[in-house]
């Protein structure tokens, strides 16, 4: 049996599965599905023609636009209709036409979408992604199974990422780029193949960053990307010379972590 709060206003031509939660003051318009297994959080808002399935928890404020398919099956051959899980953050909003997937086992088994994201028409985010806080993807932005985008990343139109891939803090990826590598945090990606092309510094500007702090990092990128040897042994080289500037060390860890992607570079697109 469904748990629906009385302040929750349903339209009559939508339908709530037994099993359902549904919280306080959430309003659902006409010809919305809520599945048996999913939680929606208090004030989340499914405009209308919405589809919010699987074993998925939706966060209080989201907001969902005709057409979004949330909680949906894994795109994945390997997928044979266990039950994973979605999870999603407080005050995201949901424009028309979003997909997002739950996780496979092979994967960990979650998707999980952190708070205050804003996903614009048509955007997808495949099985096992794992999204931060305050991201902006744009329209027709596709992210493929097992992508890790942390805070503050903004995804142009039209661009893509490759599986595994990770996307650092606040960085900007350009319309109709192709991610096929790592980017570093604050980096700034661009083209087909996406090659690395600066440092985002509008982005930290508007972040409150000081402009001798970008300075700082900047020349920590010019180490990095310029110095005699590999892209990881320049970092490694010259780290300790930056441990007074967090922003730089972010890009020196990032850097050294694993991971199952080479490095975005200004040269060739990897190292």
């Amino acid at each position: 049996m469904s748990t629906i709060a009385a302040s929750a206003r349903i339209h009559p031509l939508s339908v709530i599965e037994d099993g359902a939660v549904i919280s306080e003051n959430c309003v659902i318009g006409p010809f919305c599905h809520v599945g048996p297994k999913v939680v929606l959080k208090d004030r989340v808002e499914l405009m209308t023609h919405v589809v919010v399935t699987g074993r998925t928890v939706i966060g209080s404020g989201c907001r969902m636009f005709p057409n979004a398919v949330i909680g949906g099956d894994p795109q994945s051959v390997h997928h044979e209709g266990e039950e994973t899980t979605l999870t999603v953050g407080d005050n995201c909003t949901f424009r028309e036409g979003v997909t997002v997937n739950t996780g496979t086992t092979g994967g960990g088994g979650k998707t999980v979408i952190g708070n205050n994201n804003l996903f614009l028409a048509n955007s997808h985010v495949a099985h096992d992604c794992i999204l931060g806080n305050h991201i902006i993807m744009s329209n027709n932005v596709m992210l493929a199974g097992h992508v890790i985008v942390e805070d503050r990343v903004i995804m142009g139109g039209g661009s893509a990422v490759h599986q595994f891939t990770r996307i650092g803090r606040q960085a900007f990826i350009g319309g109709l780029s192709a991610v096929s590598y790592d980017v570093i945090p604050y980096g700034m990606l661009n083209g087909n193949p996406g090659v690395l092309s600066g440092l985002n510094v509008v982005g930290m500007t508007r972040a409150g960053i000081e402009r001798s702090v970008i300075h700082t990092v900047r020349r920590a990128y010019k180490a990095i990307f310029e110095g005699p040897e590999s892209v990881r042994a320049n970092a490694a080289a010259v780290r300790d010379d930056y441990l007074d500037c967090p922003q730089a060390l972010e890009i020196f860890d990032f850097i050294a972590a694993e991971s199952d992607r080479a490095l975005s570079s200004p040269n060739r697109g990897k190292v």
